[in-house]
């Protein structure tokens, strides 16, 4: 949204008379709740170029006045603050009292509400305008459909003047408003009157911040507006220091640009403009010094998979923009090198399209504009929605970049991410150990970003990993991604205004970095782009234009600037991870095969299988990446959810997420295949894919014909195990080696009736904890531990597992669950549960069940919610209200761990946060580790959602020890899904514990995302010794793999215990022959020693040679 902001006039003699309205001294517009009246009425704002003047008595608002006043987040407009003239006379000043501006407004801006100033005579008075309706359907004509609103603005009567007045009204932040009817009231005796207007009238002169040759040296422009009253007149400009210059002035306002030598301090110099000896009009203008300016345009596409077309067309339009750059770099080869084209692809996922069906010219042709700098290469494979990353799904955005950058032998050291707001912290050394140095962030310029660009629009910063080992180059585009995306780059001033803003505002910096595309998401190369930075740069000395690439623009930076950029250390927590809620069912499915793939790495290193696939494993990472990645679906998936054209793009996205699960099943039912057994099963192994011995309940399908129910372990000993009510045998698997299995048979005769677990009644215990449930909600109201501690804060009335429906966006009285029918389930002795079936809105039937087990202080929790289609905006979330006075929650991120507040970046998100798999409450003598396996979103404190009536939290809540898991929701206008139904599982899982100790908080997060794997074998089969067990228990291994290149394994460290660790590795009977330091490329650094010294939340990956 862009145009250049011009000047419309309408010269007049002020002759009014007196409105007989008493106290009404003039009036624009009809108080009619329509624009028409208004030039570019009823829906001409794309063709707005010019700013209102307006003089009373001789203006016409069909001419002079538009209907809409833009801001600076419109691009169509310029990009710009935008001013509003009123000039008029009046007889005589009033003494006293007070003036009244009113405004009736048919709508203003409904994510981005303008902040105007209103000057009378130089005088200024601020006002903020609220947010309008929903849409743009009264910019579009219908003004029907706009949220009225009137305001004020008084002033002291004493500002006016005896004479010519000017009021000026300056949209300078924020979107536009669209004006009904303005007028001002005045003490009663204050008249209009005839203006006696000078022949000219100069305005406010302005040095925009340019340099240009003159002659050996460089000169500053000064731009000054005069506004000529009588008939064209040639006049004799003269600035004190320059020389004269002769100007044609004609009849109404324009702008008249002077050259004078560059000044090295600020000075004061006067301004005349005279005709045949006569001084038309004088003023004075301000110089201060210029700086030598250097922006640099990043040319890039915003890479959205699907929203404008269907993602099978957005890959083929992605390919012609390859192509179309190319062509275009090589017909400006001989340009100067900064007008040049080049081309950023953005995300790498058309990129690996494009080589894979290439034709081996073409794909020789791109990577030779690879190697010229014509097409650079940068580091992620689309706009991810970080934090639903799994840590080694994180690893994997760069994957795609890793293997080009070998394949190519070129250096990816720069990342782009465009649109999204907010990153996960597990990011930073994500890019580091990737060999990224640079962040370029280009995120939305208004829609539900929070605090993003207001807290970090162009302040570059240093961002320290959470280990404090390694930080990357960050850059938020003060002006977003999209500046362009309403017309390309084809006047000076949106740049110069720009660069007058970051000045006003301190910007220590004279490099720039912009963010450019054109023709909105997707869009094209712009073909006059080099010509205009060619033409830019013929006409100034400075700003110089480049157009660059990130690392081009980061390493002038660094280089200049590096020792002065501050460092920030914390999580970005992001904002629009919340839509994923609004396909619950397929965000779990998705989470879930990220885990999978790890699983089946491990059991492929475990079991020492022939036959590991790198490309088939890179294969399922890309459909599970493909699934996180932000564009959910059509940009009129709210508006129009049954159309098909956001069916289609919905039934690709949800085949990432179904894709990533089919093949990550296949990769465990290929690793697996020949360690199972026919006939009926007399024996299991349990395999443990972590790298510290484990004991947990193994259930065994209802479906698998066994040999007996009788359990014993590879000693003989029978061990505790149940037949469910569903079918299942449940076993108690205690021990299991650390990537390892144990063995254990399957024996005629009846399961062991051992255990002290219980369920009667509404009521569970299993000897550590007891719980009960509410007979009316079915929240559990009580967990205590063995000492008696009560753990369910229930002074506001919440229960743990408690059903909390909102319908519409606001919070304020959310509705619950009720006529709970309650029954025992499993009453133990192994396993005791109750199943609690409610009536809930939003659901056809909500079905909750709470288990407790024999020897295992844990609670789990399962939440079925059979969901109603439902296109009315609404949300679902389940409290955990947890009696910890004066607790602190942490949350378990993708390669770290943020306490809330404390360990969050200015600007975060704090409405809702995205886990990865834990967050703990504790205080300094006990807390509770919660769990959950499928729904990443929680709130913290209270509801908090939806933003657009809770507003954009600056504090976290309290009590901080209130969790709300975030479930289901459908409160975008566009892109995420409208609507979901039909039955969705939520599992949890609660651990009482002692003081709180991070090491035990991660490793219970993890049992519960990667559960032990029961494989059936052979009776005969030997149990499998444990591959590699890792100390201390803060370190854990986010991968166990085989090598990629068929040799040897790969094992990638990550100290999440958060405490300084010396690291040992315990191998089993495959002891290696030499162990390595490594890295994500899995090369052969150096050999590392028995121990190794983590810092917490560091990550080292190693390579053994078996």
């Amino acid at each position: 949204m862009e145009p250049s902001a011009c000047i419309a006039w309408s010269i007049a003699l002020l002759s009014l008379a007196f409105s007989a309205q008493a106290g009404l001294l003039w009036e624009i517009g009809t108080s009619d709740d329509s624009a028409a009246e208004f030039a570019l009425a009823p829906n001409g704002f794309s063709q707005y170029d010019e700013d209102a003047f307006y003089v009373i008595g001789h203006g016409d608002a069909k001419r002079d006045w538009p209907y809409v006043h833009p801001g600076p987040a419109d691009g169509w407009a310029g990009a710009c603050s935008h001013t509003f003239a009123i000039v008029f006379a009046i007889d005589e000043a009033p003494g006293s009292g007070t003036c009244t501006l009113r405004f009736d407004l048919i709508d203003t801006h409904w994510g981005s509400p303008p902040r105007l100033t209103v000057r009378v005579n130089g005088h200024e008075h601020k006002t903020t305008l609220p947010q309008g309706a929903d849409g743009d359907a009264s910019i579009s004509g219908d003004f029907s459909a706009g949220k009225e609103y009137r305001f004020t603005v008084a002033f002291r009567a004493e500002e006016l003047e005896s004479g010519e007045n000017e009021i000026t009204i300056t949209n300078h932040h924020g979107s536009w408003f669209i004006y009904d009817w303005v007028g001002l009231e005045t003490p009663k005796g204050v008249r209009l009157a005839q203006a006696k207007l000078p022949p000219a009238r100069i305005g406010k002169p302005t040095c925009p911040p340019v340099l240009v040759r003159d002659g050996e040296g460089l000169a500053q422009v000064i731009r000054i507006p005069v506004r000529h009253f009588r008939g064209p007149t040639e006049a004799t400009v003269r600035v004190q220091g320059a020389r004269p210059q002769a100007v044609m002035l004609k009849t109404g306002p324009q702008t008249v640009d002077v050259r004078v030598p560059a000044v090295n301090e600020t000075k004061t110099a006067a301004v005349t403009f005279e005709t045949d000896g006569q001084v038309l009009a004088e003023s004075e203008v301000t110089l201060d010094p210029v700086r030598k300016w250097e922006i640099y345009l990043l040319h890039h596409t915003h890479l959205d998979i699907g929203y404008t077309h269907v993602q099978t067309e957005v890959e083929a339009i992605q390919w012609r923009h390859l192509e179309q750059a190319m062509e275009l770099a090589e017909a400006t080869r001989d340009y100067p090198p900064e007008a040049r084209f080049k081309w950023l692809p953005e995300g790498l996922w058309a990129v690996d399209s494009y080589l894979e069906q290439a034709s081996p010219e073409k794909r020789d042709a791109f990577v030779q504009a690879v190697h010229n700098g014509d097409i650079a290469l940068d580091a992620l494979y689309g706009n991810q929605l970080t934090a639903l990353c799994r840590p080694e799904e994180l690893l994997e955005l760069t994957g795609c970049a890793r293997r080009l950058a070998k394949q190519l032998d070129i250096a990816i050291d720069s990342a782009m991410i465009s649109d999204v707001p907010g990153y996960t912290w597990g990011i930073v050394p994500v890019l580091a150990h990737s060999g990224v140095k640079y962040f370029s962030i280009g995120p939305n310029a208004g829609h539900r970003i929070g605090y993003t660009i207001s807290e970090w629009g162009d302040k570059p910063f240093y961002w320290v990993s959470p280990s404090g080992k390694h930080e990357v180059l960050c850059w938020v585009a003060g002006r977003a991604y999209s500046w362009f995306h309403g017309a390309p780059l084809n006047d000076d001033q949106r740049l110069l205004d720009y660069l007058a803003d970051l000045d006003a505002k301190g910007f220590p910096y004279d490099i720039v970095h912009v963010r450019y595309n054109i023709g909105g998401d997707n869009g094209p190369p712009d073909p006059n782009l080099p010509g205009f930075v060619k033409g830019w740069n013929e006409r100034y000395a400075y700003p110089r234009l480049i157009l660059g690439t990130p690392t081009q623009m980061f390493r002038a930076f660094e280089q200049r600037y590096g020792d002065d950029v501050p460092r920030v250390s914390g999580d970005f927590t992001p904002y629009w991870e919340d839509g994923a809620a609004s396909s619950a069912l397929e965000t779990i499915i998705n989470r879930a095969a990220a885990e999978r793939i790890v699983q089946a790495q491990a059991l492929w290193s475990i079991l020492d299988r022939p036959g590991y696939s790198p490309d088939d494993v890179a294969a399922v990472w890309r459909e599970a990446i493909l699934y996180d990645e932000h564009t959910w679906g059509a940009h009129n998936s709210i508006s129009q959810p049954e159309c098909e054209f956001a069916l289609g793009q919905w039934k690709i996205k949800q085949a990432f997420a179904l894709e990533a699960e089919r093949r990550s099943r296949n990769l465990m039912h290929h690793v697996l295949a020949d360690v199972g057994a026919g006939g009926p099963v007399a024996a299991v192994h349990v395999f443990n894919t972590q790298t510290w011995p484990r004991t947990d309940v193994v259930v065994l399908p209802a479906d698998w014909e066994l040999a007996g129910e009788l359990v014993k372990d590879a000693a003989g000993a029978t061990v505790p195990s149940q037949r469910l009510s569903s079918g299942e045998l449940a076993f108690l698997a205690e021990d299991v080696p650390a990537t390892g299995a144990a063995h254990f048979t399957l024996e005629a005769g009846q399961a062991s009736a051992s255990g002290d677990a219980r369920a009667e009644g509404n009521a569970i215990a299993n000897g550590a904890l007891t719980l009960t449930i509410d007979p009316q909600t079915g929240a559990i109201t009580s967990l205590k531990t063995a000492n008696g501690a009560e753990l369910v804060n229930s002074s506001a009335g919440l229960g743990l597992n408690d059903y909390y429906y909102v319908a519409g966006r606001d919070p304020k009285d959310p509705q619950r669950a009720g006529d709970a029918s309650i029954r025992v389930k499993e009453a133990g002795p192994l396993v005791a549960s109750i199943e609690i079936v409610s009536k809930a809105p939003g659901c056809r039937a909500l079905t909750r069940e709470v288990r407790l087990y024999a020897g295992i202080e844990r609670v789990d929790v399962i939440a079925t919610l059979d969901k109603e289609k439902v296109y009315a905006q609404e949300a679902v979330h389940i409290a955990f209200p947890f009696a910890v006075p004066g607790g602190v929650t942490r949350l378990d991120l993708p390669f770290a761990v943020a306490q809330v507040e404390a360990d969050q970046l200015a600007g975060a998100c704090k409405n809702y946060f995205t886990v990865q798999r834990w967050a703990d409450v504790s205080n300094e003598e006990h807390g509770v580790t919660w769990a959950t396996i499928d729904a990443p979103l929680i709130e913290v404190g209270r509801i908090t959602c939806d933003p657009r009536v809770v507003g954009w939290l600056r504090e976290t809540p309290h009590p901080q020890t209130t969790l709300y898991s975030y479930v289901m929701n459908n409160y975008w206008e566009t892109n995420y899904k409208a609507a979901q139904e039909g039955p969705t599982v939520f599992r949890y899982a609660l651990r009482p514990h002692g003081p709180y100790v991070q090491a035990e908080a991660q490793r219970f997060g993890i049992e519960r995302s990667q559960p032990l794997v029961a494989v059936a074998v052979a009776a005969s089969t030997p149990a499998r010794a444990s591959l590699v067990r890792v100390e201390p228990a803060g370190v854990c291994a986010t991968c166990i793999k085989p090598g990629d290149d068929g040799e040897g394994l790969v094992l990638r460290l990550y100290n999440g215990g958060g405490a300084p660790e010396h690291v040992s590795l315990d191998w089993g009977a495959r002891k290696p022959k030499q162990v390595w330091l490594s890295n994500v490329n899995e090369e052969r650094l150096a050999p590392a020693p028995e121990r190794i010294t983590m810092a917490p939340y560091e990550i080292v990956t190693l390579r053994a040679a078996l």
